[in-house]
This record gives C-alpha cells, sequence and structure tokens, in this order.
C-alpha cells in the first residue's frame, strides 16, 4: 500500500505519553508539513507555536481544563509538546484545520504520537489567551483552531473503530 495512504489509514489519537521530549528533528519535519496545509487562495493565514516549555503547557493546559469545566484534569495528557494553530480571516478554521490534519499525519509517520485538543478558539478568545499572543509577540487578532499535542506514546495505540455503514455515498 502506497505510504500516505498507510499512515492516513493507520494513525490514531494518543491520549497517553511518556515524559521525554520529541526530537528536534522530528518537530522541525512535522511543522515543516504544517507549512506546506492548503489554504483558502493561498493566502497562508496560519501561524503555528510550537510549545515545549513545561510551564507554559502548565498553565495552558490549567486553562484548556477550566474552559472545559473539568478543573484540575490534563487535557494534554502529560505531552511534552503543544503546538498551538492560530488563524485568522473568513476561512480561519477550514485553514488552521488543514494545518492540523498535516501535522498529526506528518507526525504519525515519523513514529511520534499526537492527538487534536480543542479549546484553543476558547483559549485564544479570552484575555489570557490575548495576554500570551502578546508575550509571544503575535497579533490579537489570531483566533485558535487547535492544539496538536506530540510525543511518545506510553502504552499501546488504540485500535480503529470500523468505518460507519453509508459513509461515502456516490451520487
Amino acid at each position: 500500500m502506497n505510504e500516505t495512504l498507510k499512515t492516513l489509514r493507520e494513525r490514531r489519537s494518543v491520549r497517553s505519553y511518556r515524559p521525554e521530549q520529541i526530537k528536534d528533528e522530528e518537530l522541525e519535519a512535522i511543522l515543516d508539513a504544517g507549512t506546506w496545509a492548503p489554504s483558502a487562495m493561498s493566502r497562508q493565514p496560519c501561524v503555528m507555536v510550537a510549545v515545549q516549555g513545561p510551564e507554559t503547557i502548565a498553565y495552558m493546559s490549567k486553562l484548556n481544563a477550566q474552559i472545559q469545566g473539568q478543573p484540575g484534569s490534563d487535557p494534554f495528557y502529560g505531552a511534552p509538546t503543544v503546538v498551538v494553530v492560530l488563524s485568522q480571516g473568513a476561512n480561519f478554521l477550514q485553514d488552521g484545520s488543514l494545518v492540523m490534519g498535516n501535522l498529526m499525519n506528518a507526525a504519525w509517520s515519523l513514529g511520534v504520537a499526537s492527538c487534536w485538543v480543542n479549546r484553543a478558539l476558547e483559549l485564544f478568545d479570552r484575555p489570557e489567551g490575548k495576554e500570551l499572543l502578546r508575550k509571544w509577540g503575535l497579533p490579537e487578532t489570531l483566533r485558535g483552531v487547535g492544539n496538536c499535542i506530540l510525543g511518545y506514546a506510553a502504552g499501546e495505540i488504540p485500535a480503529p473503530k470500523p468505518r460507519k455503514e453509508n459513509f461515502v455515498v456516490r451520487v
């Protein structure tokens, strides 16, 4: 089977991570894949912020858990890297979603586990999120699309669920 199609079929979301950081060359390759995501009219409105500092990850996790209504939980599942995908414009969500997909598929192809964690939209619309944008030197007009957590899986990878019937309709 073609390697790309194999990656697309086998990639799984992972929710348990070993503490060691991913290799720099793996992160660079994953981020590069994100830059090649399609965007409306090739405007490339997205920005990826690669966060590896434990304090910043803990802070974002705390805020994410509060938004989720589960304070004290870790929505980032102990992942040592979080890539925040931000975007702007009329198609910010679609463009950013394509970046997220590229990140997760590239990670899997390199043996790095990933998962899309929601609530970036809510976080970066809040004052705490705007403060993070300022701290990172980014415009406050950016909107959160998703958090792509990255790391090495702890434990077994989840088995695929069967594909639903009538997923495809041909007309």
